[in-house]
């Protein structure tokens, strides 16, 4: 796969490696908090995706099991740099973070009966509220923008209806949504 970035190679895995270690090494709490992260890095920082692809590779990333952002980093890479863009991404994401919580939890159960330890966890949960509350504010605006904000409610409330009151599994919601997309385009080409 080529180079589609138009960066030199070297220039190219530096920028994914320090892209995905911010976003691993920083996720604290793991994918709600790092999404936002990976956006900042991928779409608004280097602009490898526009807010549509990385809307449409968050969505089929939630369909799959593992974790978010090894997922993304994952596939992000190979998009833009090729296998070896998959596996900086996917080291400079995981290496990290795994050594970071072996010592920090290290750390964290040794002093664990301070109080200002066990309120650290308590105090990082606002910044991810804030992180989470500006990339849904965006989705929500491109939604709008691109699919009209009459459509764009409706889908919003029905998808918060199926998800939060039916409790049906978000990866459910999301694959009807692209088999109710694809469904009448298959339908056309058989017709053909």
């Amino acid at each position: 796969m080529k180079n589609k970035s138009g960066r030199p190679g070297r220039v190219l895995q530096r920028d994914i490696s320090i892209a995905f270690f911010r976003s691993g090494i920083l996720g604290f709490g793991g994918g709600p908090s790092s999404i936002p992260l990976v956006h900042q890095e991928v779409v608004k920082k280097y602009g490898w995706m526009d807010e549509d692809e990385f809307g449409d590779t968050l969505a089929l990333a939630n369909t799959l099991p593992g974790p978010i952002n090894t997922k993304m980093a994952g596939y992000i890479g190979y998009r833009i740099a090729g296998i070896w863009g998959c596996l900086n991404a996917i080291i400079v994401s995981v290496i990290p973070t795994v050594l970071m919580m072996i010592l920090l939890l290290g750390l964290i159960q040794k002093y664990k009966d301070i109080p200002k330890v066990q309120n650290m966890s308590i105090a990082v949960i606002p910044v991810v509220a804030v992180l989470l509350g500006q990339l849904t504010w965006d989705f929500i605006k491109k939604s709008g923008e691109s699919l009209g904000w009459l459509k764009a409610l409706l889908l919003i409330v029905l998808s918060t209806v199926l998800i939060e009151v039916l409790h049906i599994h978000p990866a459910i919601v999301i694959l009807a949504c692209i088999v109710l997309v694809f469904a009448p385009l298959l339908k056309r080409r058989k017709k053909i």
